[in-house]
């Protein structure tokens, strides 16, 4: 084989460029992303101030997480009304149903750790819901995968669960125990739940042998140096707490504070803008999947499980680019207390919306292309949605924020020096090295050759060899220069422990 590659690199140019390090970590972001964000960023204060004109919002506060950091933050108006205490990245905000992806990361930490699995029943920790009587005869038991992916087939109870964060451990058992009431079948679609979310707090509590907010903060907020985030207000440092308002005959009237209770797994948890932007970038850091040290608190593995669709709730079919008119319908999922929605151009953002008597909130994050962005204000459901959403989308669509590369395996690092070499020639000992079973009972050895000279033909003498863009792990493309033009390669590996190429394509780049 050796003798076979010598004569091969004799007759051909290979000046590759740069080729990603097969180590498994993942790659340097792109040059120029930090400088792409910021030229954007005072259009995205002029929206997020337009909103707060617009609706009122006592106060408010967004960020910008890029690659791992909070590269942006700003405050305006009011804490505090009546004292007229200032916002800023250090207020204190309740977070409301955001709360619930925290819940849920509390559940996978205890599965990871072997104390329950996500299709047990619910039954087996809150015996009290063995005797409510299901929709249907054939209903399968309501499982703790179900109250995470809100599919229990309880009803939408929105704005009754908003009500209900007070909710004591025994009033929790009565209610449940003196029956429930059900919209569908569990397992058979998405209805969002708060009150399932509370009975999942309740299982975190149950099996961690603590209060479910103790847990959660012992085991997530704390590692992740959330140190400002908390369940109950009187705790918040002083003057640091934002008053929830509501906007009424031409003026911010204060809403009563909800205490912190057994029913807080819904919406109570309150943090910090400076706090929040850790949990994204813990978020964000599960990506791409790879090798190396985990830096907790959670598994990579188990953060991207959250983040996946588990169960469908939606299709936006007349969606449009931020322009307003270039179509990209998109379709939305709801995982482990995260809803997910995939467009046409396959992007992927997730993230959850909270809304409570006095507050408002968002976050939104693209796993892929390391960013995402966040709002917190203290108004009555503060309508914070939609810009969040659209403050993305600017930062992906007109920043140019590509997904992060995928980094290159070992052996996709060796197949690609090894199919550049064949393309130009052919040489039988290499193909016999590295070709899968079915590459030349697919298209004879003398059609490939066919086919690569017709194709080659066309940009001239071969100069220099692109490098790779992983795919995957086993599939990649990379481009042949020549004189006059470009012919890109694509090819994909075999599932054997040794990988083969059981495909390769050819393909002319227009001029």
């Amino acid at each position: 084989m050796q003798r076979c590659y010598c004569r091969i690199l004799s007759v051909v140019v290979f000046t590759f460029f740069t080729v990603t390090a097969a180590n498994g970590q993942a790659q340097t972001p792109a040059p120029g992303r930090p400088e792409r964000v910021t030229a954007l960023l005072p259009e995205i204060d002029r929206m997020y101030a337009a909103l707060a004109v617009r609706e009122h919002l006592p106060g408010l506060v967004y960020g910008v997480v890029l690659d791992g950091k909070l590269v942006h933050v700003r405050a305006l108006g009011l804490a505090d009304v009546e004292r007229k205490i200032a916002a800023s990245s250090a207020t204190e905000f309740r977070i409301a149903s955001m709360t619930k992806s925290f819940v849920a990361m509390a559940v996978l930490k205890l599965r990871d750790g072997g104390k329950l699995r996500l299709d047990d029943p619910v039954a087996d920790y809150l015996p009290e819901l063995r005797d409510v009587t299901l929709p249907t005869s054939d209903s399968p038991a309501v499982t703790i995968r179900h109250l995470m992916t809100m599919t229990t087939g309880l009803p939408e109870d929105n704005p009754w669960g908003d009500r209900q964060m007070a909710l004591s451990s025994r009033r929790l058992e009565q209610l449940i125990a003196g029956g429930l009431s059900f919209s569908t079948t569990p397992g058979q679609a998405f209805e969002y739940s708060n009150l399932g979310y509370i009975m999942l707090g309740k299982v975190v509590s149950k099996v961690s042998g603590m209060r479910f907010q103790d847990y959660v903060t012992r085991e997530i907020l704390r590692p992740l140096g959330m140190t400002s985030t908390r369940w109950e207000y009187t705790q918040a440092a002083p003057g640091k707490l934002a008053l929830g308002y509501r906007w009424d005959r031409d003026r911010w009237e204060p809403e009563p504070i909800l205490p912190d209770g057994d029913g807080a797994a819904m919406g109570g948890l309150i943090t910090t803008a400076d706090d929040f932007a850790r949990y994204v970038a813990f978020h964000l850091d599960a990506w791409p999947a790879r090798s190396g040290p985990e830096r907790g608190p959670l598994r990579r593995a188990s953060v991207r499980e959250m983040q996946q669709p588990h169960v469908f709730t939606g299709l936006s079919a007349n969606a449009t680019m931020l322009d307003g008119k270039t179509r990209n319908p998109d379709v939305s999922f709801y995982g482990y207390g995260l809803d997910t929605q995939r467009d046409s151009r396959d992007v992927v953002i997730t993230g959850h919306s909270g809304g409570l008597p006095g507050f408002g909130s968002q976050f939104y994050f693209a796993p892929a292309h390391g960013v995402g962005v966040f709002a917190f204000t203290n108004l009555r459901y503060g309508p914070v949605y939609g810009r969040t959403g659209k403050a993305l989308a600017m930062l992906i669509e007109r920043g140019g924020l590509g997904p992060q590369p995928v980094p290159v395996s070992a052996i996709l690092a060796t197949r690609h020096r090894q199919v550049a070499q064949l393309v130009q020639s052919w040489d039988e000992g290499l193909g016999n090295a590295i070709a899968a079973d079915n590459l030349f009972l697919d298209r004879s050895r003398d059609e490939w050759m066919a086919h690569a000279r017709t194709t080659l033909s066309a940009i001239g003498k071969v100069t220099s060899v692109g490098p790779i863009a992983a795919e995957n792990a086993l599939r990649g493309t990379f481009a042949l220069i020549g004189e006059r033009g470009v012919v890109n390669v694509g090819f994909t590996l075999t599932p054997e422990r040794e990988p083969k190429v059981q495909e390769i394509t050819l393909t002319a780049q227009k001029p």
